[in-house]
């Protein structure tokens, strides 16, 4: 079926978007199946050797903050689109945007709180807060704020990385002052996290002790973690917001240049992992060591692979390919809100105590084996879904909430047979 250059558009947005959403849970996977440090460190949990460590090594260099990168990506490009919408409508864009990033951090900490805490909904609602002043710039000063911004995200690890390691040999040298000694255990202290049992105990317990258990690393995400995020997840809003202007995201390039920048990105990128790699596994995963590597890669190497994974979308849709694929990464995407929440929500019932119980009974390799199952019921709920309604469950109620009224669920007659 043919359908109108404007719909493509929107409906290639839509595919990355379903892309990026599915992808996430390649890296969530681990840490929602085992003690959360295994993402990291494969040391820590989940096997370290063979195909356990490759595993590892591929997911980093591929995926790795990618997926994350790409959603976030969307996010930005998002913003621009429904303020676009909201002007033409004669609503404020600032009302409506405001409103939507207030329930979103409502939604956020429900998330982070009483689900899961490795949620992304909260930093989302924050930087979109702080973000949406910049949605009626210039691309020239949407892609320079997002270079400014990843450049001081890796000079401030940078500063950090060297006072630490300098801290370390003081402390290290003989006769070193008690001072210095006592300084570096405080560092080392903040830096030692939940032994595994700890985890291990708690999320194959109930609900309760799965809460009190994930209540101190909740603080931690909301209280530290994000706001280290807070730099790069700014960069990539406003890189989303660049490409989305210059057509990027609808597929409006041409297809000599999705290759390109495909091939380039991946030939390029992926093999500059390696000494990251290489590097982390000589220090054993150092916190130290995983703190820099982490900017390097976040800063340098992830953005052009965010634009490698989502030309390879853009090729897909163009080709016309496997369209039944196509047409449910597309509705995939149009429920990214609720399909966010139910990865979360199955993976719980999954593996924690109070649903099967497998939290930490499975290697890295064997949560892989999970991963395409929980891809092919969000692929198969998604469309029929969205053939009957207008929008998906959570996607109505947050919309209903940011503009007083609920919205009609059903679709229209006609409309739903098309």
């Amino acid at each position: 079926m043919t359908t109108a250059i404007g719909a493509d558009r929107i409906n290639t947005l839509d595919a990355i978007r379903g892309v990026a959403v599915l992808g996430i849970l390649l890296m969530n996977i681990v840490d929602l199946a085992m003690p959360g440090w295994a993402y990291y460190d494969p040391y820590y949990y989940g096997g370290s050797e063979g195909v356990n460590f490759a595993t590892w090594a591929i997911n980093y260099a591929l995926f790795d903050g990618k997926m994350r990168g790409l959603f976030t990506m969307m996010f930005g490009a998002s913003t621009v689109l429904i303020a676009e919408r909201a002007l033409k409508s004669g609503d404020s864009p600032a009302r409506i945007h405001y409103a939507r990033m207030f329930w979103l951090l409502v939604f956020g900490m429900i998330h982070v709180w009483f689900i899961w805490y490795g949620d992304i909904l909260v930093l989302y609602a924050v930087a979109g807060m702080i973000a949406f002043v910049a949605w009626r710039w210039s691309v020239r000063a949407l892609i320079t704020t997002g270079i400014l911004l990843l450049a001081l995200k890796l000079a401030l690890a940078t500063w950090t990385y060297t006072g630490l390691r300098q801290l370390e040999a003081a402390a290290n040298e003989p006769n070193a002052p008690a001072s210095i000694q006592q300084e570096w255990q405080t560092v080392q202290e903040e830096m030692t996290f939940f032994p595994p049992q700890t985890q291990l105990d708690g999320y194959r317990g109930s609900y309760i002790d799965a809460f009190k258990t994930r209540a101190p690393v909740t603080i931690y995400i909301l209280t530290e973690a994000h706001p280290l995020a807070m730099t790069d997840t700014l960069a990539l809003i406003a890189f989303g917001m660049a490409l989305f202007r210059l057509g990027f995201f609808s597929g409006a390039w041409s297809r000599r240049t999705y290759q390109r920048i495909a091939l380039w990105g991946f030939v390029i990128c992926v093999p500059l992992h390696i000494p990251l790699i290489l590097w982390n596994d000589a220090d054993r995963f150092s916190p130290i060591t995983l703190h820099i590597t982490e900017a390097l890669h976040l800063s340098l190497l992830r953005p052009w692979l965010v634009l490698a994974h989502a030309s390879l979308v853009v090729l897909f849709m163009q080709s016309g390919a496997a369209r039944w694929l196509a047409d449910r990464l597309i509705a995939v995407g149009r429920m990214a809100f609720t399909n966010y929440i139910a990865m979360s929500v199955i993976c719980v019932l999954l593996f924690h105590g109070y649903g099967l119980g497998l939290y930490g009974e499975l290697s890295r390799w064997q949560c892989y084996l999970i991963v395409p199952l929980i891809w092919a019921a969000l692929l198969l709920w998604s469309k029929p879904w969205l053939e009957h309604h207008a929008y998906g469950p959570l996607e109505w109620l947050w919309r209903a909430l940011t503009r007083g009224k609920p919205p009609a669920m059903a679709k229209p007659a006609l409309e739903s047979r098309t």
